[in-house]
């Protein structure tokens, strides 16, 4: 199929091969979290006969998130996503600022990354990284053995 402009592309311009897509209770909530938290931008937001959100796409540094309000059809599923930002611990206190809930201080991890994770006002779980290492996949699986050796959290979870 082609468009007015020509050839169609497979994967549209600006996005990316995987794009998240949220199903929430409250996607105005969830989109002001985010400009708030990430200074993300609303590219799209269209609402059905009953007023609810039936898609948003909102940019989050180079990504798109695309968004709906549930519905009976589709519940509300929490997610968790992982977001590299300049500055973790500003963007941790925007986020609480925004009104989310803290579920992990910034953090400096094993792996390189520097985290934190804030759940926002519709359950979702936003992990904010900042690399502050980089860290050759041995040294990091020898990081791993000697968490798990010592008894402390052996989860590489973000």
């Amino acid at each position: 199929m082609q468009s007015v402009t020509g050839k169609v592309r497979p994967v549209p311009q600006e996005y990316a091969s995987v794009t998240p897509y949220l199903i929430v209770d409250g996607v105005p909530r969830l989109i002001d979290f985010l400009k708030h938290t990430f200074n993300a931008e609303e590219r799209a937001l269209i609402n059905d006969r009953e007023g609810h959100v039936g898609h948003a796409e909102i940019k989050v540094g180079g990504s798109i998130v695309m968004m709906a309000d549930s519905t009976r059809q589709y519940s509300p599923i929490p997610s968790q996503l992982y977001v590299y930002v300049e500055d973790v611990d500003h963007t941790y206190k925007r986020g609480l600022e925004a009104g989310g809930a803290s579920e992990q201080v910034p953090t400096t991890q094993f792996y390189g990354d520097r985290t934190a994770a804030v759940k926002d006002p519709t359950g979702n779980i936003w992990w904010i990284a900042t690399r502050v290492e980089d860290v050759p996949p041995q040294e990091m699986e020898r990081r791993m053995r000697e968490r798990s050796s010592t008894g402390t959290d052996s989860n590489p979870s973000p």
